[in-house]
């Protein structure tokens, strides 16, 4: 059965000419998991037209197969063209091993990314707390190899891109303070501490070519990275430091950019935000050599022009060398919050969030928080929004276009009721299709 749902649009030129604006039509609503606790943290579309999700899960039981014990898994879906799940796949050992991203590779495999606290089953080693856990599949989810990196510390995996060189480029945090300043390819003469941005670069097979750690003496951490046109790399993430690294906080936490080299280099760093917590979550680059930066914001000064309440999902555009072109605050009177950005094929971007609000730009909520789409053109004008959810708490973490432009929505539920047709246990895996 097909559930319709229409979402505001704003005035744009289309609407000027007479063109309906789109009306976002919810295709499906599913959830899948078992009697624990599941959650989707990555989508990609795949080279058959049809599309991956990645995240973990706690379950040995419902929709999880082939899991060995109770603690949590990495876990991947794959679904083909016409939305059937043709297999499922959990990797990881007997401890606490959770994804949270992923690439398809040119070879038409997987790369996936998170943390492992275990040293056994699918993971050959750990050094610590936790280790930053890369894992090679090839177009099954066959494993083809897999590695492990970190300290003594909780080095926690969190983003991974193939680069041009068809190696890879992980990012997340570095426990400083645990690894004694190690971390980097070279030593440095200052040492941090807390936990730092940590890149890694790999080759095709997953070896170690360098790795640099970047932040301040308190909370640095790393959502997101990009690939640039120079073969460098734009990170984005969160920092309440203002020492070492960080030179311009604004005050509490930052959205926290930095460019660096091919090699790792620190080239730019540049804070946005403004005297409360602004934390950067995703980005994207423009079709005119620019990028898009987004996150939440509960600040409303300095390099923030409007706050609707509480929380805001912010919207950055910035330059290549970190200087902002226009910024650009959505929500209502409560928490609104961005975990991801991507393009679209019509030059616009999907931002994947949550909202509390059930006013200003978020026209419902059906619960406690809600998960929530928002469709905004080049010019960050508001297109559509969408929020899905029932009464309890639920969350998306992550969009994509397919080819026939309709949209694939990931995060997790707790919901079981509205527009949530089961929970399974105690949180769900959320899928959701708007075409």
């Amino acid at each position: 059965m097909l559930i319709f749902f229409f979402g505001n649009c704003s005035k744009n030129e289309d609407d000027a000419k007479g063109t309906p604006p789109f009306q976002p039509e919810i295709e499906f609503v599913k959830s899948f998991g078992g009697s624990k606790n599941e959650s989707a943290k990555t989508v990609v579309k795949t080279q058959d037209n049809g599309y991956a999700v990645f995240g973990y899960t706690q379950s040995d039981d419902g929709d999880v197969t082939n899991k060995q014990n109770g603690l949590f898994d990495y876990w991947l879906l794959k679904f083909d063209a016409a939305n059937n799940l043709q297999w499922q796949k959990t990797y990881g050992g007997i401890d606490d091993d959770r994804g949270a991203d992923m690439v398809q590779t040119t070879d038409g495999g997987f790369a996936i990314i998170g943390f492992s606290q275990s040293n056994d089953g699918d993971v050959t080693a750990n050094a610590g707390a936790s280790d930053f856990w890369i894992v090679k599949l090839d177009a099954s989810g066959v494993v083809s190899w897999q590695k492990s990196y970190g300290f003594s510390g909780a080095d926690d995996g969190i983003s991974i891109i193939e680069t041009n060189d068809n190696g890879y480029l992980i990012t997340g945090v570095l426990d400083v303070t645990a690894s004694g300043g190690l971390g980097n390819s070279k030593a440095l003469a200052t040492k941090h501490a807390g936990g730092d941005y940590w890149a890694i670069k790999l080759n095709a097979i997953g070896d170690k070519q360098w790795s640099r750690f970047y932040g301040g003496s308190f909370t640095d951490t790393p959502y997101d990275v990009i690939q640039t046109s120079d073969n460098g790399y734009i990170l984005v993430g969160s920092t309440d430091s203002n020492d070492v690294d960080i030179s311009n906080n604004k005050g509490s936490y930052d959205f926290w950019v930095i460019k660096i080299s091919e090699t790792g280099t620190l080239i730019w760093e540049k804070s946005f935000g403004g005297s409360e917590i602004d934390e950067a979550r995703g980005i994207t680059s423009t079709n005119d050599g620019n990028f898009i930066v987004v996150g939440d914001t509960r600040s409303n000064d300095q390099n923030v022009s409007q706050n609707n309440g509480a929380a805001d999902l912010w919207v950055v555009k910035m330059s290549p060398l970190g200087d902002i072109i226009w910024e650009q605050t959505f929500g209502g009177s409560s928490f609104d919050v961005a975990r991801s950005v991507t393009k679209t094929q019509d030059n616009g971007y999907l931002i994947s969030g949550s909202s509390r609000s059930s006013d200003g730009d978020v026209t419902t909520n059906n619960g406690q928080n809600d998960a929530w789409l928002l469709k905004i053109d080049a010019n960050a004008n508001l297109q559509w929004q969408k929020t899905i959810g029932g009464s309890a708490i639920d969350f998306a973490y992550d969009a994509v276009e397919l080819n026939d432009k309709s949209i694939i929505v990931v995060g997790e539920t707790n919901s079981a009721d509205v527009d949530i047709p089961e929970n399974k246990g105690f949180t769900d895996v959320l899928i959701f299709k708007i075409k």
